[in-house]
């Protein structure tokens, strides 16, 4: 049954796709919207159906692809990645029922975006090198094309899709020779071939194909420093695209890595584990830092994608350091709550994503400095962002604690140690997840108090009325599933309990006690979300009819922020820029922020300044300092190339002759 949900997921996603080419305008969007719904549908219900059985959805036909042939089975670790993209793409095609811009419903955009969200739902069920890299290639090709759709009207859309381009495809080009070379020293290109052959390696050859794969994989998961592409294509990329590359895509980074690792290879030495904590820890912090100095509110989002998959990524190094290190209960601890923050990062994310374009699409604008006051004019859209960022900041009773309480219990539980690795790295792990979360709580300040509340700054802020309600659904529905999951993650945990044990082959008792409340077997500290859920919600209610109470005088209602003035103007309030200005002061070192005073004097006297603007820009460090040095030598290097073919024969022939000297005294 799971193997025909399989096939279907795959025709419906085609049909989709064909409907997009080929419907009129006006039966487009909601045409290739519900049969997109139906082939996650169908996803969907294939992953819980391996997840709750344990039995592999396969396919497999040697005519539609070469070499292998096309090969798909997808076990639970597959299965929870399914799952996610599944969710995540429904709540984003009901979302674009009501979206408008962008040029997301034009005819190249409506064929695309199905090809690429059914990419999504088959690269973890891929079972073989070629398969796997033609739906990977499938899955990033179509979503450079949803970057571009708008590259016509705005012309920082085509200088996102050229970044994202060349990282997306240099992330490629590591993976292929990782799996190529895993495929050819194994002798066969099957992953269950590579995963029962890969004890017998050379150690050379399972430490470079693991290197490679953390490249690749990295560059997609957002993985600093291959992160340049994210923040400025998730930006540009059309709300709904947006939240798919957010919420699912990076996913898919995450995936790979631990597939490569612990599933093809089985495992390896300390060193690993500990170049994969290292990235997670740089990501994390330098993600969070610059996602709460970031005023362009798709961008800050962007960089918190950077930061959250860095946890993640602390998650999987501490994992298998664990594992390398003789402690397997708590390495399947540490991978659980890696993979527990995947399935909320993605709910989280893409409800914050789709609120974030609904608020692009009322006021026409994503700065932050121009926003204000969208609390009283999209009441709905609004309150869906606080719920986000709420789960973003790991504020119970909301999803997002639930998974970093388990990182840091699996973190202080693996003290005290004898192995020196552990005694080190441990303590800085829990320093990072400590100023991260401290950060992230910082950013969301920012987004939700800058952007919501307060008096409008701009026109566009003061002019937006709410959105459609389709685009409330979309949001809406991952709103909800932030409470249903922070109060009752026992819905999910098991799945990902089996999932980390299907990759790993671990055989370990649950380590995991459960009931009302769950925590770590044989360790003290439990946490009981639906009991929290309850206390927060008698104290709010407490709190709230001891002030009815005890209120005598009637209450004096002013402008939020006021300060109790009667006066209060937008110029009065913070903004986006000056809430981050003392965090940028503190890392400046870090950030290397560049400021532009501008001052106009009256025309009268040039000692009375008529106006000052003062403006601060922050690039991103590895961008400035590595991407853009290796570009304009790459850009030197072409213009020489261009120099060497200048129409002689003579020189062709000359350039011919040297070929084959080489070629002779190579082969010689």
């Amino acid at each position: 049954m799971t193997a025909d949900l399989l096939v279907a997921t795959t025709l419906i996603g085609l049909a989709a796709a064909a409907a997009g080419a080929a419907a009129p305008e006006r039966l487009r969007t909601p045409l290739v919207s519900a049969l997109t719904a139906a082939a996650c549908g169908c996803g969907l219900a294939m992953a819980l159906g391996v997840l709750s059985s344990g039995r592999a959805a396969v396919v497999h036909t040697g005519r539609l692809l070469p070499l292998g042939g096309l090969s798909l089975a997808l076990d639970r670790f597959g299965a929870l990645f399914v799952a996610v993209s599944a969710v995540v793409a429904v709540c984003a095609m009901v979302f674009r029922l009501g979206y408008d811009g962008h040029g997301l419903s034009s005819r190249t955009a409506s064929c695309v975006l199905p090809l690429f969200v059914t990419a999504l739902l088959l690269v973890p069920a891929a079972a073989n090198v070629t398969t796997f890299l033609f739906v990977w290639e499938l899955m990033a090709v179509s979503s450079l094309l949803l970057v571009l759709v708008d590259h016509r009207r705005r012309p920082e859309v085509a200088v996102a899709g050229q970044w994202y381009a060349v990282m997306t495809q240099l992330g490629a080009a590591a993976l292929l020779a990782g799996l190529v070379l895993l495929a050819t020293h194994a002798g066969s290109q099957s992953f269950a071939a590579i995963t029962a052959r890969s004890a017998g390696l050379p150690a050379w050859v399972r430490s470079l194909a693991f290197v490679l794969a953390v490249v690749g994989f990295g560059s997609k998961a957002g993985m600093v420093p291959l992160h340049v592409w994210l923040p400025r294509a998730h930006p540009e990329a059309p709300g709904p695209v947006s939240a798919l590359m957010s919420a699912a895509m990076v996913n898919l980074g995450i995936y790979g890595i631990v597939r490569v690792g612990d599933g093809l290879l089985g495992g390896g030495p300390a060193w690993w584990w500990l170049l994969v904590m290292g990235l997670g820890a740089l990501s994390a912090l330098f993600g969070s830092l610059h996602a709460a100095t970031s005023t362009d509110l798709k961008r800050l989002l962007a960089y918190s994608t950077t930061d959250n998959m860095g946890l993640v990524l602390l998650g999987v190094g501490v994992s298998g350091l664990f594992a390398s290190t003789g402690h397997p209960s708590l390495a399947l601890v540490a991978l659980v709550a890696a993979l527990l923050h995947v399935v909320f990062h993605a709910v989280f994310k893409g409800s914050l994503f789709l609120s974030a374009g609904a608020i692009q699409q009322a006021t026409g604008t994503r700065d932050l400095d121009r926003l204000g006051g969208l609390l009283q004019r999209l009441p709905v859209t609004g309150s869906l962002f606080l719920v986000g960022a709420g789960a973003i900041a790991a504020l119970p009773p909301l999803c997002g604690f639930v998974s970093e309480w388990l990182l840091l219990q699996a973190l202080l539980h693996g003290l005290p140690s004898s192995d020196p690795w552990l005694a080190i790295v441990l303590p800085v792990g829990v320093g990072v997840l400590a100023l991260t979360g401290g950060l992230t709580a910082l950013t969301f300040v920012k987004a939700a108090g800058i952007g919501l509340l307060g008096q409008p700054r701009g026109a566009p802020a003061a002019e937006a009325s709410e959105v459609r309600p389709s685009m409330w659904v979309g949001g809406g529905v991952l709103a909800t599933l932030c409470l249903v999951l922070g109060v009752a993650p026992l819905l999910v945990l098991p799945s990902v309990l089996e999932a980390a044990r299907t990759v790993t082959g671990s055989q370990l008792p649950d380590p995991l006690v459960r009931g009302w409340q769950f925590g770590l077997l044989g360790a003290r500290g439990a946490l009981a979300p639906g009991l929290l859920a309850i206390g927060l919600l008698v104290a709010v209610v407490l709190v709230a009819g001891t002030r009815w109470a005890l209120q005598r005088a009637a209450v004096r209602r002013t402008e939020a922020w006021g300060c109790g003035r009667e006066l209060q103007t937008a110029r009065m309030q913070y903004t986006a820029t000056s809430f981050g200005e003392p965090l940028t002061r503190v890392f400046e070192d870090v950030l290397t922020p560049a400021h532009d005073l501008d001052v106009s004097h009256v025309a009268e006297s040039r000692y009375y300044v008529e106006a000052a603007t003062f403006h601060t820009s922050l690039d991103d460090a590895f961008e400035r300092h590595g991407y853009r040095h290796a570009a304009s030598g790459l850009a030197w290097w072409g213009g020489v190339a261009r120099r060497v073919p200048n129409g002689s024969v003579h020189r062709y022939l000359a350039f011919g002759l040297v070929a084959l000297v080489v070629v002779l005294v190579v082969l010689g």
